[in-house]
Order: structure tokens, then C-alpha cells, then sequence
């Protein structure tokens, strides 16, 4: 997120972001008040992490000067509404049809979504090694996950000191049957949600039943 850099790229990256068709690194420097080496220091470093890129130039009477603009990745760093729109859909969904017919709604997109995954994992040996995969897919999701071995079982378990959907699964309890359908689907046997977050646990912590 945006809150991780220096003030002065956070200041750049939001004139960026203010204006779509790029600015000079003059621009740059008038708006921020600092010197063009500056800013071409801050310019070089954020290029360097994918956040800013080279547009296009532009005439200004004498020699074309370059144009700097935002990435894909850099205006991901500025807050999103994303679970808002999430919570209209789903209590639009529950007060239409119902809880049960939520839970299944979301445990189907689950299971769509696992499907996807799993193609990923076509190359993992058993289910233990799809277990330990997916662990790291959700780390890419924003997880902090890993795998544990509980005693007495013959599957390793994933264990996530976050939830991302843990806003959400507040207000709908049944967001969590999206998780456990979509990592049934991929690992081939049914999960469990054996601690959760949102029902007073201190991790979410999935358990694999074995047939």
C-alpha cells in the first residue's frame, strides 16, 4: 500500500495519479518543491519497483521532454472500495434468497474458482503437495499462511494468521464456504474450517478429511 513509501514518492505518485496524461520530471519538481535531481531520484526508484513508467513525450519548443506516469501497480497502491461493493452484492443476495441459497451460491463460485486453481497444480504429486501449494497461491492472495502437520492426521493443514475477507465474513459468516469450496476442489478432499477467525479463534486454520 501506498502508506509503506516516503513521503515525498507518496506525494509523487499522487500528482501522478491526479494527472492520467503524465507529467515532466519539471512538473514534478515544481509540484512537489523540490530539485529535478530529486526527483529524478525518487522517479529512478519507483520505476525500478514497477510503480512508474515512461510515457510519452511531449514538445515544449525546444527539445522533447519526457513524460512520467502511473503503472497498472502503482494505482493499485491507492485504497479501493472493493469489499463496499462486495457487502451491497452479497446482502442483496441473502435478502433475495436467503442464507441457504447464499451459502451455496458462494460455495459454487468456490468450487468454479478451485477448478482454476487446481489446473495450476496439475504437477503436484499427491494431496499433500497440492496442500502446501495452495498455501502459497493464498500467500499471493494476501494470506499469511503455511502449512502445519497436527498430530494424528495423515494431511498437512494450512494455517493463516489473516483472513482477507475478514471485514466481510463478519457481517456473512457464509463468505467462508467460498474458502472451504475452493479448497476442497483443489486439494481432492473436503477442508475444514477447524479454528476461524471471525467465530473468536486466533488463526483460520483449514484441516483436510482424508477417506
Amino acid at each position: 500500500m501506498i502508506a509503506l513509501l516516503g513521503l515525498r514518492q507518496q506525494q509523487l505518485l499522487t500528482l501522478l495519479l491526479q494527472n492520467k496524461e503524465g507529467l515532466t520530471v519539471e512538473d514534478l519538481s515544481k509540484g512537489l518543491g523540490i530539485t529535478d535531481n530529486a526527483v529524478r531520484q525518487h522517479v529512478t526508484a519507483l520505476e525500478r519497483d514497477g510503480l512508474v513508467a515512461k510515457g510519452q513525450t511531449q514538445s515544449s519548443g525546444g527539445r522533447p521532454e519526457q513524460l512520467y506516469g502511473l503503472t497498472s501497480s502503482g494505482n493499485e497502491l491507492f485504497p479501493r472500495h472493493y469489499s463496499w461493493f462486495a457487502e451491497l452484492l452479497i446482502d442483496s443476495l441473502r435478502e433475495e434468497q436467503g442464507a441457504e441459497a447464499l451459502r451455496k451460491r458462494l460455495a459454487a463460485m468456490g468450487k468454479a474458482v478451485g477448478r482454476q486453481v487446481a489446473s495450476r497444480l496439475a504437477g503436484a504429486k499427491d494431496k499433500a503437495e497440492r496442500i502446501r501449494a495452495l498455501s502459497g497461491i493464498m500467500r499471493e492472495l494476501g494470506y499469511e499462511s503455511g502449512t502445519i502437520d497436527p498430530a494424528n492426521e495423515k494431511l498437512p493443514a494450512i494455517e493463516a494468521t489473516n483472513c482477507v475477507f475478514h471485514s466481510l465474513a463478519q457481517r456473512y459468516p457464509e463468505v467462508c464456504y467460498f474458502d472451504l469450496a475452493l479448497m476442497s476442489e483443489v486439494v481432492g478432499s473436503e477442508a475444514i474450517h477447524d479454528e476461524c477467525m471471525v467465530r473468536g479463534g486466533h488463526v483460520c486454520r483449514f484441516k483436510f478429511r482424508t477417506r
